[in-house]
């Protein structure tokens, strides 16, 4: 019997932080789609079927058709996001969060939240909380909220019930 050989995934993006943040969005690790491929216009969240850009652009009503839109409306919403995990392992090449493994996690967020004006954490599910309470520091005086996760995997909530969940959290444009 051939055992299926892993390699280490790098996380490809940087923490996007703009100066005045007071919200930061944390999620697990990126799609094999962005680790293992190279897309010039690839940031958190672009796999195609996830739906968390198509959350947002129903947010607020708003076209965000490259990486460059979505980086000028978290600006101007004040809004931080990066991953939990830096790198990690991936067990029979699969996008699910239960098959990373060997996992390093992000030491820049504890210092995000330190420099900035946290206020509010988004997790985008609620295996990305769990696994932030376990292994990081709980943040004092930062409210912590569990959104549905946008991947379209999670059917408890259809798009529209997502978006209204979305709503409740995101600020307002």
């Amino acid at each position: 019997m051939r055992k299926s050989k892993t390699m280490i995934e790098k996380h490809p993006f940087e923490p996007f932080v703009p100066e005045q943040s007071e919200i930061l969005i944390l999620g697990s690790f990126p799609g094999k789609e962005s680790t293992q491929t190279s897309r010039a216009d690839d940031w958190f969240y672009g796999a195609n079927r996830n739906q968390f850009w198509k959350i947002v652009e129903l947010v607020y009503s708003k076209e965000l058709n490259n990486k460059a839109s979505k980086q000028e409306l978290f600006k101007v919403l004040k809004i931080a996001i990066t991953d939990i995990i830096t790198s990690c392992e991936r067990k029979d090449n699969k996008n699910s969060d239960k098959n990373l493994f060997n996992k390093k996690y992000n030491g820049e967020i504890e210092k995000i939240i330190d420099r900035h004006q946290i206020q509010k954490i988004l997790f985008t599910s609620k295996t990305v909380y769990l696994e932030f309470l376990e292994n990081f520091s709980k943040p004092k005086n930062v409210e912590l909220f569990i959104l549905p996760s946008p991947s379209p995997i999670y059917r408890r909530l259809n798009l529209q019930d997502k978006t209204e969940e979305y709503k409740k959290h995101f600020p307002k444009l």
